[in-house]
């Protein structure tokens, strides 16, 4: 939007400077900002958890080596057999945690791209002099496809550009990430 344009709706009493362009930058930057908002709140809370685990992590480390230096007969090796199953398991809920916390991570990731994507089509449509030109509405979707990392992002995106409808190319999208879950992917 331009600098002195009006700001917030006017669709409740529209008067001769109404536009439904204005009203559509408007709820594009509001749909930015809420996601923005969203992902800060969530941010803090997995700070936590991330610092939790870690800990949990050293602690769990320092179990297990005292677990090992046990002796491996007689009552105390009972234990020890036992306390090394439970680290184990431990272990175990640790990494699908950690697992999560990359799904997380990726979602945050994704979030982010949607809220620049929101916020770039916002500065397009409320330009006037650049809404109606095909080749910024190129350079828009060139510059939207190039923040997918993934493979099946990017196929929903094509998808997508090449007619198949949203929902149709999301619910294809979901579904090879679903498939995809249980792979671990370091980015």
């Amino acid at each position: 939007m331009t600098e002195n344009a009006p700001r917030g709706t006017s669709a409740h009493m529209p008067d001769l400077n109404w536009s439904q362009v204005r009203e559509t930058v408007l709820m594009l930057e509001l749909a930015a900002v809420q996601i923005e908002a969203a992902m800060k709140d969530s941010n803090a809370s997995v700070d936590v958890l991330t610092n939790s685990f870690t800990s949990m992590a050293d602690h769990m480390q320092r179990i297990s080596g005292i677990v090992d230096a046990l002796p491996q007969d007689g009552v105390v090796g009972a234990a020890r057999q036992e306390l090394g199953g439970i680290s184990s398991q431990v272990s175990g809920m640790m990494h699908q945690a950690i697992i999560a916390f990359q799904f997380y991570d990726k979602l945050v990731q994704r979030l982010a791209h949607v809220g620049i994507s929101l916020g770039d089509l916002s500065e397009l449509v409320s330009d006037g002099r650049r809404l109606f030109n095909p080749g910024e509405w190129v350079g828009l979707q060139d510059r939207i496809r190039a923040k997918y990392t993934t493979r099946e992002e990017i196929a929903m995106f094509e998808a997508v550009m090449n007619g198949m409808p949203v929902q149709e190319a999301v619910d294809h999208f979901m579904a090879e990430m679903k498939d995809k879950s249980d792979d671990i992917e370091l980015f």
